[in-house]
């Protein structure tokens, strides 16, 4: 090899050293570490959700053996269940705002038909005696839990992400690679999350 070709090598090797160095001085590994805890986040959302409405068909058929005319409550229950599971649930949800405020809205409206559902309920002591429908309150109660633990990790990893981004000198990488702020869940809707639906019932 002449020293020629020799230099080249070295030389290329060099600048790779160098770029590296400055990728990783510029954030470009934490962006990737950031952004893959990110992803597993939501995916332990969308988890949790799914386990939700697998659990109400039947809930819903339980309810129908005890309170069939509570006709409105049960349609309004599948009707949100049909909307929620139906959403096409996609990697871009994540850098679509529009996207995730719709996933926000329909998974809003399913909590809200099903804490409806469970203020009916009160009204009929046979269906709450039911060790079936209990299994049932006691399993979406551990989901909504669930849930409420699945967010607050989603946010607090979109929190570190965003913050990356946005910050000097790391937002120049962010530019640079397409890094951009992801979506989260709103205060309107923490709110919401935090007190539907009422399942627990006592003993």
């Amino acid at each position: 090899m002449t020293s020629t070709a020799q230099f080249t090598r070295w030389t290329q090797l060099l600048f790779a050293i160098l770029i590296a160095t400055l990728l990783s001085g510029c954030g470009y590994n934490e962006f990737q570490t950031k952004d893959e805890a990110t992803k597993a986040a939501w995916g332990e959302v969308v988890n949790q959700y799914q386990r939700r409405a697998d659990l109400i068909p039947n809930l819903v058929n339980t309810v129908k053996g005890y309170a069939s005319h509570e006709k409105d409550t049960l349609e309004a229950v599948t009707k949100a269940r049909a909307a929620a599971t139906s959403f096409q649930i996609t990697p871009e949800v994540l850098s679509d705002p529009a996207a995730f405020a719709k996933f926000q809205q329909v998974q809003g409206e399913l909590s809200s038909a099903l804490s409806r559902l469970m203020m009916v309920t009160e009204a009929y002591p046979n269906l709450k005696a039911d060790t079936g429908f209990r299994d049932l309150q006691s399993q979406l109660e551990g989901t909504e839990n669930r849930i409420t633990v699945a967010r607050k990790r989603y946010i607090d990893t979109v929190q570190e992400f965003n913050v990356q981004v946005r910050q000097f000198p790391t937002n120049l990488t962010a530019m640079m690679f397409g890094y951009k702020v992801k979506p989260s869940f709103t205060v309107e809707n923490e709110k919401a999350i935090s007190t539907a639906p009422a399942v627990n019932f006592g003993k």
